[in-house]
């Protein structure tokens, strides 16, 4: 998973564009006929309104890179030298066009007064990444997802920028035998019960 930050300055802006045009970008489904943000990935990662005004032909392309959209830190190819290592570090090979529902969301952070905004990619989904590593507490108790419809009860053992390290306890049927593993850190569920088990 890679975090990508960007100027909460240069976000608001794509979205009063947004907001201001009456027309927009299809996507894959289709007609659109509300604002939205469309991440790109090709000659650098950005975010841009997709939002028609007429005053410009603000098509979409990966080849392109106008200096108003919002880029991500250090994937800039109008400011940064390595923006191509970031940028495959980020989504290896993979470019193109992705349609996101993050526009409110990303409002409200603005409106809390963040000054960057980040999101998280896996090189194939895109989610807004409010919490940072610190914002966790080493031995309190979460949970998380367990890929099999329900959640595991985990406490904290260890957090970096994207992974924490987890170790099962307070689960059913030998749940809590397993070795510790890495999980995503977005996907740390709070619970009541911050002690640790």
């Amino acid at each position: 998973m890679a975090i990508l930050k960007f100027s909460a300055t240069a976000v608001a802006a794509q979205i009063a564009h947004a907001r201001s045009c009456a027309t927009f970008l299809p996507n894959w489904n289709g007609p659109v006929d509300t604002p939205a943000l469309i991440l790109i990935v090709g000659n650098g990662v950005h975010l841009r309104s997709n939002g028609i005004d007429g005053s410009t032909t603000r098509i979409v392309t990966t080849s392109q890179a106008d200096p108003s959209f919002a880029f991500a830190d250090g994937i800039n190819p109008l400011r940064d030298v390595d923006w191509i290592a970031r940028r495959q570090a980020a989504f290896r090979d993979l470019t193109g066009q992705f349609y996101t529902d993050i526009l409110e969301d990303l409002q409200t952070l603005i409106d809390r007064g963040h000054g960057t905004l980040r999101l998280a990619t896996d090189g194939h989904t895109v989610r807004i990444f409010v919490r940072r590593a610190s914002d966790y507490l080493i031995g309190g108790t979460y949970d998380v997802p367990s890929g099999l419809g329900g959640t595991f009860r985990v406490v904290l053992m260890d957090v970096c920028d994207t992974f924490a390290t987890v170790r099962n306890a307070g689960n059913c049927e030998d749940f809590d035998a397993m070795q510790p593993y890495r999980v995503p850190l977005d996907t740390l569920i709070d619970v009541d019960d911050r002690r640790a088990a």
